[in-house]
């Protein structure tokens, strides 16, 4: 890594450096016809071995400190690995991405824009006091507070209201029909915190100085900045069949990779993330532990960013398309781990979606084969040959030099001029946040997960207006779709319009999808238990984990 993704406005982006690795060859990123590169021998697994009893304590490699442990800035992989088994939401978003009730032991929709939530009984915050509904207005109401700036505003866009309505009621008024706001409750955006917390600690909240008082299986210690947080087992924990196998967790930051990856292959640490990938295969062979793959829902594509340039016409978006040798990306950015991807989500967010409408979602997509000529005729044909575009990147893993590298290559080889400005990890953040800071960029790399189990999150944000339709791109045939799916509260009747959204995004290409992925993690010889999932963003995965 490290990841990157915006501290205030609205939320979806997930920018990683996908796994962040070590310097790899540029000229890996096509590989010659005659020396075609294996692919890797991996499958995606649901669950590690059970542990065979409880451990003394473990320790986990994150690849950077989290910005803020305060949920509402919660936005990244590096927050959220340690918030998920502290912190507590009112809806549990599982392994398999399916969500199910958690701070909130039933939930129901009484209008079309009504939610109510009943908070669970018998459930105590670290410090020992009881949580109430009040608590969960507070900690609701904090993403509405423009002065909070939360970066989960967008799931709360459409509300009106936040209430409590009885001992163990809270009542969510929206101003219009939203399928998205309940289903954005399994992560940051529905934690709750003691409101007498919140009070208290004030702008220290989820800093290394205040830390955070929550309801989960482990509970947050210490944070020794630029060195480690140490979580300790939550004795008074209400959920038995989650409760913490490992009497504490500590948690180091490490920045450089390949140092991760020996402390990894020591045994100096016990566990890891978001593998590097070119460590993946020195960790198989090291017979310190086991490398599995899990569910991911993030996919690799190019943010368009400008329209008002050569990219604002399709046939040059398509052209760079057909120029770009996404295999080779893939091999030379990922090492192959994943698959050339021509949607801007994986099938793993579509569960709510009958077999039959997944199948239409994925299938009659564009390809865009690796076709030099036909680029170069449609370059032509536009009349845009010797235009400049400009490449925002960042010095910050391997495939963010490979994508760069290769979509520079990509657009010279048809006739354009390629730019690649390189700016600093923080300046690169704001090309999320600060459209200024999107001026005279053309395109950008993101690797972008959804939160919530509907593929609807990706294509809502892509809608004229939203804050993360970074080009500014329109279509009103899909601005009324995606509307419409909005208001659809019918997972199946929701699918297929958000399959239509998927097809107009596939064919008009705001965005261009280049690979998706699994999410790797290694697991040392001392530990098992835990689920192979990047669901680990905001499920207590570290509590399943005991001794092998």
């Amino acid at each position: 890594m490290p990841v990157l993704r915006p501290r205030t406005g609205r939320r979806i982006v997930a920018l990683t450096a996908g796994a962040a690795a070590a310097a790899l060859a540029l000229s890996a990123c096509t590989p010659a016809s005659d020396a075609p590169t294996a692919a890797p021998d991996w499958e995606l697994t649901a669950e590690t071995p059970a542990p065979s009893g409880d451990i003394d304590s473990f320790t986990w490699a994150n690849y950077a400190e989290p910005y803020s442990l305060d949920y509402a800035y919660a936005f990244d992989y590096a927050d959220n690995m340690v918030l998920s088994n502290v912190c507590e939401s009112l809806l549990r978003l599982n392994p398999d991405y399916t969500l199910s009730p958690g701070l909130a032991e039933a939930y129901e929709q009484t209008s079309p824009t009504t939610w109510v939530y009943t908070i669970r009984e018998g459930v105590s915050f670290h410090d020992g006091t009881p949580l109430t509904a009040a608590d969960v207005v507070a900690s609701m109401s904090r993403h509405l507070d423009p002065a909070v700036g939360s970066s989960w505003y967008s799931v709360y866009q459409n509300v009106a209201s936040i209430e409590q309505t009885g001992d163990r009621q809270v009542t969510v008024t929206t101003t219009i029909p939203d399928s998205q706001f309940n289903l954005g409750l399994g992560g940051s955006a529905g934690v709750i915190e003691s409101a007498a917390t919140l009070a208290a600690d004030g702008t220290d909240y989820g800093n290394s100085t205040g830390l955070v008082n929550c309801t989960g299986p482990f509970e947050l210690s210490e944070w020794k900045s630029g060195e480690s947080i140490t979580l300790t087992r939550f004795d008074d924990y209400w959920d038995e069949s989650l409760r913490a196998k490992s009497g504490e967790v500590r948690f180091v930051f490490m920045n450089d990779a390949t140092a991760r990856v020996n402390a990894l292959k020591s045994g100096d640490v016990d566990g890891s993330w978001m593998l590097p990938v070119d460590g993946i295969p020195q960790l198989q062979a090291s017979g310190a532990g086991d490398v599995y793959f899990g569910l991911s829902t993030a996919t690799s594509n190019l943010i368009v960013s400008n329209l008002d340039g050569p990219l604002g016409d399709l046939r040059v978006r398509k052209a760079l398309m057909f120029a770009l040798d996404r295999q080779g990306i893939l091999d030379a950015a990922a090492k192959g781990y994943g698959e050339v991807s021509n949607a801007l989500t994986q099938e793993s967010v579509w569960g709510g979606a009958s077999e039959a409408t997944r199948d239409e979602a994925f299938s009659g997509l564009e390809e865009y084969p690796n076709d030099l000529e036909q680029a170069k005729a449609l370059v032509e044909e536009a009349g845009v040959a010797g235009q400049k575009i400009v490449f925002a990147t960042a010095p910050i893993g391997n495939d963010f030099t490979v994508v760069s590298q290769a979509t520079a290559a990509a657009a010279q080889s048809i006739g354009l001029e390629a730019e690649i400005k390189t700016v600093t990890p923080n300046a690169y953040t704001a090309l999320f946040s600060d459209p200024s800071a999107r001026e005279g960029v053309d395109l950008f790399y993101t690797v972008w997960y959804l939160s919530s189990p509907d593929p609807l999150e990706m294509y809502g944000v892509l809608r004229t207006g939203e804050f993360s339709n970074y080009g500014n791109w329109s279509n009103p045939e899909f601005d009324e779709l995606a509307t419409q799916a909005v208001g659809t509260m019918d997972p199946e009747e929701r699918a297929k319009l958000t399959s239509r959204l998927q097809h107009i995004a596939n064919e008009e290409l705001p965005w261009l999808p280049l690979f998706a992925g699994p999410m790797p993690v290694f697991v040392g010889e001392r530990i098992t238990g835990v689920a192979p999932s990047i669901a680990f963003l905001y499920y207590p995965w570290a509590a399943t984990i005991g001794a092998r």
